[in-house]
């Protein structure tokens, strides 16, 4: 069985940077378990891996524009100190869940923070980054019902929504 839309893909991988730097791994840990063609993972990694089979090694190199995007400076933006409310101490780094322009939630990450001014960046941390995967095929299998529905897989103890 290849790797094809509807497929339930098991996928064990290690991306790297341009300079070799490991940024994720899933070697010694559980295998990453994906449902193709759900814009599950990056779109650049899915599409290399269309056809591959189970035991297929494979290298690839995705540019930005098809893993996470550019970099994109209007997604920085400054923001008054009382926009986090319940939050005592503010540090470069933090990550908060905030309503994107469209109402959907959104990763922002605080840059700087300098008295009542915090900047904060809405890229996520991969934008304008060239990825280097190294995957090898683990498993491939028909996706059921429920998970084509939900456009995601299952695991072995059910899921509930």
């Amino acid at each position: 069985m290849s790797i094809a839309a509807d497929k339930v893909v098991s996928i064990e991988y290690t991306l790297t940077d341009d300079d070799g730097e490991v940024l994720d791994t899933s070697v010694g840990d559980e295998p990453l378990i994906y449902l193709h063609g759900a814009e599950n993972i990056v779109d650049g990694l899915e599409k290399a891996l269309e056809g591959r089979n189970a035991g297929d090694e494979v290298v690839v190199v995705v540019e930005p524009e098809d893993g996470y995007g550019e970099y994109l400076a209007e997604l920085v933006s400054t923001v008054e100190r009382d926009a986090f409310v319940g939050i005592d101490e503010l540090e470069v780094g933090m990550e908060f869940e905030a309503e994107a322009p469209d109402g959907d939630s959104q990763i922002v990450v605080v840059r700087a923070v300098d008295g009542d001014e915090v900047t904060i960046d809405a890229n996520h941390p991969l934008a304008g980054q060239r990825l280097h995967f190294a995957v090898k095929v683990i498993d491939i299998r028909d996706a059921t019902a429920d998970e084509l529905e939900h456009g995601h897989p299952h695991g072995d103890d059910d899921h509930e929504h």
